[in-house]
């Protein structure tokens, strides 16, 4: 009789130790597709977001950067605008670098694309930290009303589809990543103004401990931070689809996880981005 009653006690407590952990096992699932990010190609009601660029011309060696690095970075991360993704270029321009500290990650190219944009606003000269979004509104870097602002204004205008692709790997020991990229159906271009098709190849989780100038002391992150600007070819002409196959030279000291290829077409006058995709190089 007692070991009747200790095998159903046992049964018993079983069931309930099954029926709890059970439970955990659901709740711990729940916790963690809760906790789950939107994918940056998607928004919060799963409808596609719409690639947004947004330029930001910096430098390690102007005090008023720090803060529109951060809010390049929290657009990045957190994706605030419903309906838009935000694709951050850091460009870090060069003319910084004779006051104090050489930005480790400045190119004469990327002040030189700023100062394409000042004759293209009519502006008389160029300024840190600037923001560009879609290449066609600019204020300063640190504004994140204006920011917000023109990526939703910019997220409403059409754009032409984007696809890349990995390309078959020739050589496991070859470090050039090749991609197919193709761009149709274009929205209706500026009569007379050329589209150029541009690469950029961008690293996040980027650092420095800046040891002079204005933002001495301090150790600034960094993310989107352009790598490589090549332009891929010109549209042939008005809504013409485009394709392309291109290699990246991947340098060693770029860390490979933290990658990204950005394609973009772009009016050569008005400045205005028609098209924009990002792709993740290695998983």
């Amino acid at each position: 009789m007692t070991r009747k009653l200790f095998v159903v006690a046992f049964v018993a407590a079983l069931a309930v130790a099954t029926a709890v952990a059970f439970a955990a096992m659901r709740s711990q699932r729940r916790q963690k597709s809760d906790a789950s990010p939107a994918k940056a190609s998607e928004s919060n009601s799963g409808a596609a977001r719409v690639p947004v660029v947004v330029e930001l011309f910096t430098s390690e060696g102007c005090s008023s950067c720090p803060p529109a690095d951060a809010l390049l970075s929290r657009m990045d991360e957190t994706q605030p605008v419903e309906g838009a993704e935000v694709i951050p270029l850091a460009m870090h321009v060069d003319y910084w670098n004779y006051l104090g500290w050489s930005d480790p990650f400045s190119s004469h190219e990327f002040s030189e694309r700023q100062g394409a944009y000042s004759q293209a606003f009519g502006k008389d000269g160029v300024y840190t930290p600037q923001m560009i979004v879609d290449g066609v509104k600019e204020f300063p870097g640190g504004n994140e009303r204006a920011a917000l602002e023109s990526v939703a204004a910019a997220a409403r205008e059409k754009k032409a589809e984007v696809t890349i692709a990995h390309l078959p790997k020739r050589d496991e020991g070859d470090d050039v990543v090749g991609l197919s990229v193709e761009l149709d159906k274009f929205p209706k271009q500026t009569e007379g103004d050329p589209v150029y098709v541009l690469l950029v190849v961008t690293e996040s989780g980027l650092s420095s401990n800046v040891a002079r100038g204005e933002n001495s002391g301090r150790r600034l992150t960094h993310v989107g931070v352009v790598r490589v600007l090549d332009q891929l070819g010109i549209l042939p002409e008005a809504n013409a689809p485009f394709k392309v196959e291109t290699g990246i030279q991947i340098k060693k000291d770029w860390r490979r996880e933290n990658l990204r290829a950005v394609v973009f077409a772009q009016e050569r006058g008005t400045r205005r981005v028609l098209a924009a995709a990002s792709f993740k190089l290695f998983e």
